[in-house]
């Protein structure tokens, strides 16, 4: 599988576990603290080739992230779950921790096309839906989050996400349907 456009990874080890899996060039962050050089490499690959985020999912990745989409708009974003990118000793989270598998569905997984039908899912049908308040809606966004391949969020996370992610309402409406039945059976 060969990717486009150009993955930016946290560290070395980030690189070498993409490397194994697909063929793409990568940008490394070397860690939370980007540096202006860094950010003008990325800038440049997103005019040129296009630049999909792949951070750890944890805290400092999700700052990374940020960081990144504040500065070069327009990135796509991929997603490994925690879970999947644990060591064997469940004691490091990290994308260099993934399987093949795990690197290759998350990057397969990458919105590609802004769906002109896109309809807006709103802050009220969260609340609703009990993705935002009540005692079930962590679990809720959690496995919201699993399914529409998009990360764990909070409840204003989530809202930003669905857009992010040009998330269809069908997409939207099947997984939250999974989500209310596995919790009934």
């Amino acid at each position: 599988m060969k990717i486009k456009e150009i993955i930016v990874v946290e560290g070395k080890d980030d690189t070498v576990a993409i490397q194994r899996a697909v063929s793409a060039d990568t940008i490394e962050t070397n860690g939370s603290a980007i540096n202006e050089e860094t950010l003008q490499k990325i800038k440049l690959a997103q005019e040129k080739r296009g630049v999909i985020i792949l951070t750890d999912p944890d805290y400092p990745g999700e700052k990374i992230r940020k960081t990144i989409s504040q500065s070069v708009p327009g990135c796509k974003h991929a997603f490994i779950q925690k879970n999947d990118a644990q060591d064997k000793r469940k004691k490091k989270v990290g994308v260099e921790h993934a399987s093949i598998e795990v690197i290759r569905q998350a990057l397969s997984s990458v919105q590609q096309e802004w769906i002109e039908t896109h309809e807006e899912i709103g802050w009220d049908e969260l609340v609703y839906l009990g993705l935002v308040a009540g005692n079930q809606a962590k679990k809720r966004r959690e496995r919201l989050g699993m399914l529409l391949k998009i990360g764990y969020t909070n409840g204003k996370q989530l809202h930003k996400r669905l857009q992010m992610f040009q998330i269809t309402r069908e997409q939207f409406e099947l997984a939250v349907k999974q989500v209310i039945q596995e919790e009934l059976s």
